[in-house]
């Protein structure tokens, strides 16, 4: 699913040269569940967003789902956005002023596809998530779980290769947070691949796999057998080894 080969990433602050990713090597298999873990400022921003196709690699090769996007321009990035990957923020990112539907819908619409296939994907999307009943609503008519949901079916609806979720919890309660996660654990279970990029540890234990960053580099920390902590993950090609329905939160 994502082959990354000694992937670095520099931003210029200032008069300084700031590495956020150093030559980093990952490989992440299909249908795997994986936590990127860091604190603010270890590069895992930048990691989710190469991985994601929101941004570009300074050096290095990535491919995701077996295309080698590493020189794709804005455009073909954008394509691949849509059509290969499922984004999970922590702010929700729903446009205020459009319905629950009309959010989850909107993918589809950049992707041209007719309204009655539209109308089809988002109303099992949102009968995924538990939300049927509000397929009307605005995001300030429902809760923050609620609001979580209905991302969560955004990102199902154009049945993407990868799920990427970005701090999926960070902005709701202990209560709402266990449901969530249950969902992504529900949707790895389906078949979906799924990366949880996060500070939390508590979050992060529940991924099959975890992965560490700090300084723009990564650590193994615990593989699919569970095996214990590793050393750094060597800069070489290949890197590391490589029904949803519930109540209303």
């Amino acid at each position: 699913m994502i082959e990354m080969e000694r992937v670095s990433k520099r931003y210029r602050m200032g008069s300084e040269i700031v590495t956020a990713l150093d030559e980093v090597c990952l490989t992440i298999d299909d249908h795997e569940y994986v936590a990127v873990i860091g604190p603010s400022g270890s590069g895992k921003s930048t990691l989710m967003n190469i991985i994601g196709c929101l941004d570009t690699a300074d050096e290095g090769a990535y491919r995701l789902d077996g295309q080698d996007i590493t020189r794709y321009t804005p455009r073909q990035l954008a394509t691949i956005r849509n059509r290969k990957v499922g984004f999970i923020f922590q702010q929700f990112n729903l446009l205020q002023k459009l319905t629950a539907y009309e959010n989850v819908e909107l993918p589809l619409i950049y992707q041209g596809m007719g309204m009655g296939e539209r109308r089809a994907r988002v109303s099992q999307a949102m009968d995924r998530v538990g939300l049927s009943d509000r397929m009307r609503h605005r995001p300030n008519q429902l809760s923050g779980g609620q609001q979580q949901r209905v991302a969560i079916a955004r990102a199902l609806v154009t049945d993407p290769s990868l799920i990427l979720a970005d701090e999926p919890t960070g902005n709701l309660d202990s209560r709402t947070s266990v449901e969530i996660m249950e969902m992504l654990r529900q949707l790895h279970a389906a078949g979906n691949s799924i990366v949880v990029i996060t500070h939390d540890p508590g979050i992060a234990a529940q991924a099959p796999r975890r992965v560490r960053i700090a300084d723009g580099r990564l650590t193994e920390e615990a593989d699919r057998e569970g095996d214990s902590m590793r050393g750094p993950m060597a800069p070489m090609p290949g890197g590391a080894a490589g029904g949803l329905r519930e109540g209303n939160a």
